[in-house]
């Protein structure tokens, strides 16, 4: 294909140029050399990596062949391709332009056998791989109890994606497994060899190998590809940068976009020094600083842009906006849990009342236990609400059952996916038939596909499991020659339907069968979006997210990792308390490190926000039985006053002013503050419970059972019946006393607990 060309006094303002601002244009018109795009929340990187594709291909520097474009989820992907479809007017199907794994894969299949492996390699699940190690861990009599199959793939994992093979780990993994972990990850390489597999991390580690290993591959590739484009460059982890590094040494001409501020993935591998040494790594680097916010008002951008101003590992920008400066941030003190939750749907309500719909509105929470309370609330309330965390599509044990027939379909190989299907549905197939198949499949060093069919044969096995045996494989062979003629979706409800695993699910009256079968329809209906077999089972192996199908607007909960990449007209922030978030395990883990991706992960928070953000704390925490007495979060302090307004709803005292008030700030490297400014942490507390009238007493096990913190009996001498009247709540009568804790049913505003000092008699 030749480069589309334009003439050259068109190329000064192109009408897909239209509209950028100008450091828009200038990151987009940089085409030669390394480029580094800072791209702040808000600011369109997107349309700049859509355009900059675009003018690469208009400006006659490159044809679609000669770009490279990663991403890292398969929605940036398919966003971007939409985008690009429709400023070019035609497809870009075909274009190496998707996510890390999945250009790795295409890229390693012409030269599988470089790495021991067959072009036509699986790529195998979570679930296939955890089967594999449990294998490995009994046969080296490792207690799986004590050394779990998945904690051994997390180690593996981490080790993959710092670039390390089996021949460079040097340490035992802290004792793991025994202290055989470096044996146990190098069989388990070895036995993926042997079923011509992968698992997620082997692409990029595989293709990496290959290239430093065959310096012919590795010019080919430069030759091929003129110009790298690479999205979330902040995100990238050790392997995927050696890899960006190693492709990018032919031409020198890659443009990264990323946010070192937006960089929250720390905990699964992502470095922020990759992005923050760009300019050592690339040296002559142009850096484009984004910083036109086009999503956020005046008032959400500058508590947002205060916060994260504390953070000394940043590159740096001055982000602003032309919008309107709307409603400043909200931050509500509330007195515990429940109250935070009610409140929120309260303000959902208020807010869905005035109009707005239930899909522009947000909870983001720190920690997944949070998330009940708000579940709860809005059951009562009746809100619609969808949770963005649970069991993917292609994670239910019905779909992969159904995959684990395709992956045996297409590759006759992978014993995994037999040893899942063999007895599913129940063929008879016990622990000694299994074993006598495994003998002679390694006796012979044969797929168990082939020693079925041997051992079917022969009288090894029993009449009636023979010819069940025999008939499978048949069966098998029948399907894989209807691909040739049938649609392999048509196959595929061919196969299950005759393999008896449709008519299991038919046969089973749970309440979960109904909706097990049309899993499996839908699967059908998903298989018709690809042209092959092979296609769809390496888009199923790819594919990161869940997509939510529901028609009806709701509200979004979901963690503040979660979020990343999204954004609401409205988002509510609960729970900003020390201990939850900052969270404690962040900072006693990685010291000033982890507290400076959590001020990133409170930054992302808030510029999910279009027009209102809203913040709570309480004053109290009910958690894991306990009752703790909360205090409030130090980036609350770090919010500043001309951007935020401070609310109370615990009485007169505003715990939020007095935490400010006190002067603490975490600008020098306070993750440690309770050590380094033990009396201004103590003076603090004080102050706190001096507002709630309660002691410093944390809760306390009596008897094996959680009790509430300990406070001194009220002087004011209450009694239940009593007449009281509160400032906001006003009459009511006390219904029940706990200490200086006091429950009264309030003449209008209902059941309410509050601390008997905030109260007076009628």
């Amino acid at each position: 294909m030749q480069a589309m060309m334009i003439p050259e006094n068109d190329i000064q303002s192109p009408a897909y140029q239209s509209g950028l601002n100008d450091a828009q244009r200038q990151a987009v018109d940089a085409l030669d050399g390394p480029v580094l795009v800072l791209a702040g929340a808000g600011t369109g990187k997107t349309r700049v990596l859509t355009t900059r594709l675009v003018h690469l291909l208009m400006s006659g520097k490159a044809v679609p062949g000669q770009i490279l474009a990663v991403t890292f989820t398969n929605k940036a992907a398919a966003e971007i391709r939409e985008r690009i479809s429709h400023m070019l007017g035609r497809s870009v199907e075909g274009w190496h332009l998707g996510t890390f794994h999945a250009l790795a894969t295409r890229l390693l299949r012409p030269y599988a056998e470089r790495v021991g492996l067959r072009p036509n390699f699986t790529i195998l699940d979570e679930d296939d791989q955890s089967r594999l190690i449990k294998q490995l861990l009994a046969a080296e009599n490792v207690d799986d109890k004590k050394s779990p199959a998945r904690v051994v793939l997390a180690v593996i994992s981490r080790w993959k994606d710092r670039g390390l093979g089996p021949d460079d780990i040097k340490g035992d993994a802290g004792g793991l497994a025994n202290g055989k972990m470096p044996k146990l990850y190098a069989q388990y390489q070895e036995r993926l060899r042997e079923l011509n597999a992968c698992d997620f991390g082997d692409l990029l580690l595989h293709h990496l190998t290959l290239l430093r290993n065959n310096p012919d591959i590795l010019a080919a590739l430069h030759e091929r590809f003129k110009y790298i484009l690479v999205d979330e460059y902040q995100d990238t982890n050790v392997v995927q940068y050696l890899w960006l590094r190693l492709l990018a040494q032919g031409n020198n001409n890659i443009c990264c976009v990323g946010d070192e501020d937006q960089s929250i993935y720390g905990w699964r591998g992502a470095e922020i020094g990759n992005i923050l040494r760009f300019e050592e790594d690339f040296p002559g680097a142009k850096v484009v600083r984004l910083e036109q916010n086009y999503r956020s008002t005046g008032h959400i951008l500058g508590a947002a842009s205060h916060l994260i101003a504390n953070n000394s590992m940043r590159l740096g920008k001055n982000l602003w906006t032309a919008a309107e400066p709307g409603e400043r941030v909200r931050v509500m003190t509330l007195w515990d849990g429940d109250e935070e939750a009610r409140w929120v749907g309260d303000e959902i309500e208020a807010l869905q009342r005035r109009g707005v719909s239930l899909g522009q509105m947000a909870v983001m929470v720190r920690a997944g236990f949070q998330t009940r309370k708000f579940e709860e609330r809005f059951i009562t309330l009746g809100i619609p609400y969808r949770v963005l965390v649970g069991a993917r599509f292609y994670e239910r044990a019905e779909i992969r059952d159904a995959l684990a027939y395709l992956r045996l379909l297409h590759a006759p190989e992978d014993d995994l996916a037999f040893e899942r299907i063999i007895n599913t549905p129940k063929r008879g197939v016990g622990p000694a038939a299994m074993q006598q198949l495994h003998h002679t499949a390694r006796s012979l060093k044969i797929p168990l596909t082939q020693a079925t069919q041997r051992l079917a044969e022969t009288d090894e096995l029993k009449p009636k499991l023979r010819a069940t045996l025999r008939d499978l494989m048949v069966q098998f062979d029948r399907w894989r020659t209807l691909l040739q003629t049938l649609p392999h979706g048509e196959v595929t409800q061919i196969m299950l339907d005759e393999s008896g695993y449709t008519g299991m699910w038919q046969a089973d009256k749970s309440p979960e069968a109904p909706g097990r079968l049309d899993n499996l329809k839908e699967l059908v209906t998903a298989m018709a979006e690809f042209d092959t077999l092979p296609a769809f089972l390496e888009h199923v192996s790819l594919v990161l997210e869940a997509t939510d199908k529901s028609g009806e607007a709701q509200v979004s909960l979901m963690t503040l990792h979660g979020a990343k990449g999204l954004e609401f007209d409205h988002v509510f922030l609960p729970g900003w308390e020390e201990e939850i978030f900052p969270s404690r395990l962040a900072l006693e883990e990685n010291g000033a490190k982890g507290l400076e991706e959590e001020r990133r992960l409170a930054y992302v928070g808030i510029t999910r926000a279009r027009q209102r953000a809203f913040i709570s704390h309480v004053a109290n925490r009910h958690m894991h039985g306990s009752w703790i007495n909360a205090l409030p979060s130090r980036f609350l302090a770090e919010l500043p006053a001309a951007h935020v307004e401070r609310q109370s709803a615990i009485g007169n005292a505003s715990v939020t002013q007095r935490w400010n008030n006190s002067g603490f700030s975490s600008r020098n490297e306070d993750d440690d503050y309770r050590g380094k400014a033990p009396s201004l942490f103590q003076q603090i507390r004080t102050q706190q419970s001096s507002a709630r009238g309660y002691s410093q007493q944390r809760p306390q096990q009596i008897e094996g059972r959680a009790t509430v913190i300990q406070r001194p009996r009220n002087e004011d001498g209450f009694n239940v019946g009593d007449r009281v009247f509160h400032d906001k709540f006003g009459n009511g009568t006390i219904r029940r006393i706990d200490h200086d804790k006091l429950e009264i049913a309030f003449d209008k505003a209902g059941l309410k607990k509050v601390m008997a000092g905030f109260v007076r008699r009628s």
